[in-house]
């Protein structure tokens, strides 16, 4: 262990309400923005330590009340089971010794605490159809048991976040600046991106319109943030950094988009690439059996096309980026962002030829 972190993640701990002593830590790789820790403790239960990205998020300590009250809200929606039992399908956060639900250091840096749930696993991607129906029974329930909630009660942590007019926006700015060179890579790409804008403003069309009810949402329901248990069922949805007021389309369709994706997001041969219809109905099925009855006929209707805009708001956020000179997302090679976009566009028209078996 590293002297000078160990220092550091003692004192930080020191600082919560545990009542148990700091033991050792272990640092949790799987996140791309915190700074995540397992801390092992004198007495159960150990816990995950987390230094909120101030840098990406610029209201952490609203970020942390979002978490903190929907924890709270499924912890309510599940009193009816033993403690032991809802401690394991729901974060419980805990607070400082000041009472606050994070300690903030001099420094800036932000901290909050949850309890950490033993004998879970994740998964980067998804192996066979059980992964992906408990998935998707998983982020249904979480939906469901939300749906009651008053989402306007959440801060917006990453504002516009999904928001497609603003993406255009951004792409149609990226146009102007971007050099010959790769305006001529990104030619057809570009051309796709005209192709599906107006079907893909639709969902916002029908949320602003109200046809679409706007709720607590993930935003980020991509597998490795949901704990499986050993018999891999479904145990508890994480990472709720972004979860804030959307559309229940924004999970269903991210979702969608990273477990059915036969290949990695940057794979350059897109004869792998395919949209894997058989994870998609297992997803699928998991999820409408847990909030199908909450839903509107108009959203029931459009969670086909959530997936396809999903998969394009991807790709047009890639290729913006291309065109930008890759300012946003890390690339190791000249023309990675375009990968990525040429890759997601693949994803879409394999998605496009088997539409007869996606639509509900």
């Amino acid at each position: 262990m590293n002297p000078e972190v160990l220092q550091q993640l003692s004192f930080i701990f020191s600082q919560f309400n545990i009542g148990s002593d700091f033991i050792s830590y272990k640092e949790l790789a799987s996140g791309h923005i915190n700074d995540t820790y397992l801390i092992a403790t004198s007495k159960k239960p150990d816990v995950i330590l987390q230094r909120i990205n101030e840098g990406v998020f610029k209201d952490v300590p609203g970020l942390i009340k979002n978490k903190v009250m929907i924890s709270e809200h499924l912890q309510k929606k599940l009193s009816h089971l033993p403690k032991s039992e809802r401690d394991r399908k729901v974060l419980t956060f805990i607070p400082a010794k000041d009472g606050l639900p994070f300690y903030n250091e001099k420094s800036g840096n932000y901290w909050n605490m949850m309890v950490y749930i033993e004998d879970s696993i994740t998964y980067e991607t998804v192996l066979n159809e059980a992964i992906a129906y408990e998935g998707g029974k998983l982020i249904g329930s979480f939906l469901n048991l939300t749906s009651d909630f008053d989402a306007t009660l959440l801060i917006e942590v990453i504002p516009k976040f999904h928001d497609m007019t603003f993406r255009f926006s951004q792409f149609e700015d990226a146009l102007k600046i971007a050099s010959p060179k790769r305006l001529h890579s990104a030619f057809q790409e570009i051309k796709n991106v005209w192709k599906y804008k107006n079907e893909m403003h639709l969902l916002q069309q029908l949320k602003e319109s109200g046809k679409l009810k706007e709720r607590v949402t993930h935003n980020d329901t991509k597998i490795a943030n949901i704990l499986f248990d050993k018999n891999n069922k479904g145990l508890c949805v994480i990472d709720t950094d972004t979860v804030m007021s959307g559309i229940v389309h924004y999970d269903f369709g991210d979702a969608i988009r990273t477990i059915c994706n036969t290949a990695a997001e940057d794979e350059k041969n897109l004869e792998k690439v395919h949209f894997n219809i058989t994870f998609y109905k297992a997803y699928k099925k998991g999820f409408l059996e847990e909030i199908k009855d909450n839903l509107t006929p108009t959203e029931l209707e459009h969670l086909p096309l959530s997936a396809k805009t999903m998969i394009f708001i991807m790709a047009l956020r890639f290729l913006t980026d291309y065109l930008n000179n890759d300012i946003y997302y890390k690339t190791d090679f000249e023309d990675h962002n375009l990968v990525r976009s040429k890759n997601q566009f693949k994803l879409i028209e394999s998605f496009e030829l088997q539409l007869n078996e996606i639509q509900f």
